[in-house]
């Protein structure tokens, strides 16, 4: 069964990741301000708002690559600079941008990132058999030796998705995943998010895509005008409408 939004029992223990009076101002004008959120074991948020409202700006601020902003981020209840080796260690951000070096080979890239997310140091074929699998898994098999700039740019995408499968994370931090892949990869894409948070895995995602299981997911709106509630979704999901001074018209500013 996929995963149900987290439990009465569940969300009795402490979140995994929360916020507390979030805000950020970027260009004299806020984007979000006064943001409570707390992502619990299991659970997987879909932040949603018109262009320049911030989505983008709240999951660099959420994975701890952005700095100036008000109020403070919590990893299982300490503020994420004093826990940062656990916060890290624990957390799997993939940008809008794939993160991939056109020069490297699909297998290559992935190699890079083992290097890179500091897994143990295994025997050089074996980390090269997880990298196959992870590439299988996304539908990359037979593609392993070619130039990454050589591909399509689904594909491309879906040699970043490969680091999910190769990567054990507890939170996955992804702005756009959907971008750029077929029906097939969407589908797969879906039922492994769904399956991360069945284990006790969770996720904070940005997404035009429209779920196919949106009962599963918790939304997030940015840039609902003062008082206005976001649109429910569902019985079982639930929302929160956020929105600072002049977020619901403001545009031009990268969100």
């Amino acid at each position: 069964m996929p995963s149900q939004p987290a439990s009465d029992e569940v969300r009795s223990a402490p979140p995994l990741l929360a916020v507390v009076a979030l805000g950020c101002e970027r260009d004299e004008r806020w984007l979000f301000e006064g943001l409570d959120l707390s992502l619990h074991a299991g659970e997987i948020l879909q932040v949603e708002g018109p262009n320049g409202s911030g989505k983008t700006t709240l999951l660099k601020i959420l994975s701890g690559q952005f700095h100036d902003y008000e109020g403070e981020v919590l990893w299982r209840g300490q503020p994420t600079s004093r826990v940062r080796d656990d916060f890290l260690g624990s957390l799997l951000y993939l940008g809008h941008q794939p993160g991939i070096k056109g020069t490297l080979t699909a297998l290559e890239n992935l190699a890079w990132y083992q290097a890179l997310g500091g897994q143990p140091q295994a025997k050089v074929e074996a980390r090269r058999e997880l990298a196959w699998a992870a590439l299988d898994a996304v539908g990359l098999a037979g593609f392993e030796d070619m130039p990454a700039q050589q591909l399509s740019a689904g594909q491309q995408r879906r040699i970043a998705l490969a680091r999910l499968h190769l990567t054990p994370r507890r939170l996955w931090v992804l702005d756009e995943p959907f971008t750029a892949i077929d029906r097939d990869g969407v589908q797969a894409l879906e039922a492994l998010l769904l399956a991360h948070a069945q284990r006790g895995g969770s996720v904070v995602m940005t997404t035009h895509h429209r779920f196919s299981q949106a009962s599963r997911l918790r939304r997030l709106c940015l840039g609902a005008k003062e008082g206005e509630k976001a649109e429910q979704g569902s019985e079982q999901g639930s929302e929160q409408g956020v929105g600072g001074k002049d977020t619901a018209s403001t545009q031009g500013a990268s969100a």
